[in-house]
């Protein structure tokens, strides 16, 4: 007999047909027992009166398996899910706004392109939000004006700025960045309002962070779970130097490591630092700039509420290596080629932006992504490509370091270490793909 209800299996609703079944047989004893026999016919008036309770016991056990599951993570939603993640404070995220800025080139030189890189700092100073482009943008003396694509820097509905307060860009990053355009200038303003900002995660999101979060204060997960959390970040690895096994002293073996609480013991009193290696979304500056607050400093502020006296972290930038291709790439005749080949920049730098830390770029995958944009009909001689990582700057773990651009084989993979990030970028130097019609 089918069970209702909570059961080793979780929670069986009974359904509509169950319930009229089981109304019907009862009615059906109750009358016999008193020597009647009763009309439970669809068009008899008893009939439809069991039909409609029937009907709304059914409604009843839907309610009840909504209730039995909100009480779990991986099956609540909406304001169920808001309080279970309430209970271990972690609440539901805010969203980043989002629009368009115009950017204006005064006095570029003939012939000469002026790029500002994605992540390019702009200000509203009235109100002091930062924004930063999500898109390259190229500026010419023929073409001086480009909408781009920025999002705010601050989640929340201050991001959502009325139109005209987007003025200029962070007077620091162009001190660092844009300090060859010369006489050159470039303006920026934002003709719409950027909205968004007021809205929340959904609830997958929001469910993932969810699952994930650590219940115990001061261990290896919580502290990566705490930098995870930070904006920006997209992978970290922490290295404790004293955890482990350490072959090269004479108690290895005899000790027990895995007994003690995030790392080896040390002595009272004796100052103790971990390695936090953060690998970021470049849009985000590492060290603060200007106004904006940068991803080392943001990380450090997090792991210092959390970390107990005397355990210092020392956070570390990984080395974000980039990777482009070098391809011919066979296209049908009468192709745009050149919004071909940024539809297909576009789509590697979105198939390749969930790689994470030691993340192999696979051959396979690259190929994959190329044949599915619209236009193309075949890759021939694919290498994939990468840049040097930044040699001495992380001191632990295995890195395979070159000293020059590396070319893969047709069909090899680009191996990475365990502190190295891919990534793919549209305005990268390592990009060498030929458009051929047959």
């Amino acid at each position: 007999m089918t069970q209702f209800g909570v059961t080793h299996d979780g929670f069986i609703p009974k359904g509509f047909d169950a319930i009229l079944s089981d109304t019907r047989r009862r009615v059906q004893q109750m009358w016999a027992s008193l020597g009647l026999t009763a009309d439970l016919s669809s068009t008899s008036p008893l009939g439809k009166l069991i039909e409609a309770v029937a009907l709304e016991d059914a409604e009843l056990w839907k309610r009840l398996e909504d209730f039995y599951y909100s009480g779990y993570v991986s099956t609540a939603t909406g304001d169920s899910l808001d309080l279970l993640g309430d209970d271990v404070g972690l609440h539901r995220r805010e969203l980043f706004a989002t629009g368009t800025v115009t950017l204006t080139l005064t006095g570029g030189l003939p012939g000469r392109t002026y790029l500002l890189p994605e992540g390019t700092v702009l200000l509203a100073p009235t109100l002091g939000q930062t924004f930063a482009t999500t898109v390259m943008a190229e500026l010419t003396a023929g073409a001086p004006v480009l909408p781009v694509a920025v999002q705010a820097l601050t989640r929340g509905s201050a991001g959502n700025v009325p139109d005209g307060s987007i003025t200029a860009i962070d007077p620091q990053y162009r001190a660092i960045y844009l300090d060859g355009f010369g006489p050159a200038d470039v303006t920026v303003t934002n003709e719409t309002d950027l909205s968004g900002g007021g809205a929340r995660e959904d609830d997958d999101t929001y469910r993932g962070r969810q699952l994930g979060i650590v219940r115990t204060l001061w261990t290896a997960e919580a502290a990566r779970q705490a930098v995870l959390d930070v904006d920006g970040v997209v992978d970290v690895l922490l290295s404790d130097p004293l955890g482990g096994n350490d072959m090269s002293q004479s108690l290895f073996n005899e000790f027990a490591f895995g007994e003690r609480l995030f790392s080896a013991e040390r002595r009272i009193g004796e100052p103790y630092t971990f390695d936090v290696v953060v690998a970021r979304e470049f849009r985000w500056p590492w060290r603060t700039t200007g106004s904006t607050l940068g991803v080392f400093e943001r990380v450090q502020n997090v792991l210092d509420r959390i970390r107990p006296p005397g355990v210092h972290p020392n956070v570390i930038e990984a080395d974000h290596i980039d990777v482009g291709v070098r391809a011919v790439v066979v296209v049908e005749r009468g192709s745009d080629e050149a919004a071909l080949a940024r539809a297909i920049r576009s789509r590697l730098a979105g198939a390749l932006g969930d790689l994470r830390l030691g993340g192999d770029v696979l051959y396979s995958q690259v190929v994959r992504t190329v044949v599915e944009v619209e236009g193309v009909v075949d890759v021939q001689r694919l290498h994939l490509r990468r840049h040097p990582a930044a040699f001495g700057r992380i001191t632990f773990g295995e890195v395979v370091f070159h000293t020059t651009t590396v070319d893969a084989a047709v069909g090899q993979n680009l191996l990475m270490g365990p502190t190295e990030l891919p990534v793919f970028r549209d305005d990268a130097n390592l990009h060498d793909i030929e458009l051929v019609m047959p």
